[in-house]
């Protein structure tokens, strides 16, 4: 992993370690292969967990570290629940949140970011601690509603797009803050697919 980080490219006179440029390509086939609901989703998801937490951790951003490892294990979960409801005509059956839901992962996503970021300051783990905190616990809600199969994933991830580019351009991470503005445009693609697929299928339970 040390070869990859040490080792780069040079794009418009900036600087990009392989292994953000590598992480991010899978970070981009990730969203790519979820809008399909491709099984390849999750063990590609893995591939960029592995090399995006190096990328983190070398940049002093350990909120996004630590996110990486928390995506890997809903990763591992994300293939388990997809492959338990593979619909012969469908794919993998997806709907929409309840109001519940959703009340619960905007909770979720408050009470979480504020709680993060406190430990993240407290530790010095972060230069950005808010916005650092607001990405980590933005990634876990979006890849655990990606795995139980709600629409409504996408629209979390536009949240995170929003707060990460700005964050990665403050960091110097230029190709990251990049590849999370094209994510943005892919997101709105997905929901739009997801969106159709959940108004014409009957979801299994999990």
């Amino acid at each position: 992993m040390g070869v990859l980080l040490e080792s780069s490219v040079t794009v418009f006179g900036q600087r990009i370690a392989l292994a953000e440029l590598f992480g991010q390509f899978f970070a981009l086939a990730v969203v790519f292969l979820a809008q399909r609901r491709s099984m390849l989703t999750w063990p590609v998801q893995l591939a960029s967990v592995v090399l995006l937490f190096s990328v983190y951790a070398s940049a002093h951003l350990g909120g996004l570290a630590v996110r990486q490892v928390v995506v890997g294990v809903i990763a591992v979960y994300g293939w388990w629940a997809w492959a338990r409801r593979r619909d012969p005509v469908f794919g993998v059956a997806v709907r929409r949140a309840t109001g519940r839901e959703l009340l619960v992962t905007a909770l979720a996503f408050v009470a979480g970011t504020a709680a993060f970021a406190s430990v993240l300051d407290a530790l010095d783990a972060s230069w950005a601690p808010w916005p650092d905190a607001a990405i980590f616990v933005g990634t876990v809600l979006a890849f655990a509603l990606q795995a139980w199969g709600l629409v409504e994933f996408w629209l979390v991830w536009l949240v995170v797009d929003a707060i990460g580019v700005p964050l990665q351009l403050r960091g110097g991470l230029w190709f990251s803050a990049i590849v999370y503005t094209v994510f943005a445009g892919l997101v709105v693609h997905g929901w739009i697919s997801w969106y159709r697929s959940a108004k014409r299928q009957v979801p299994a339970t999990v």
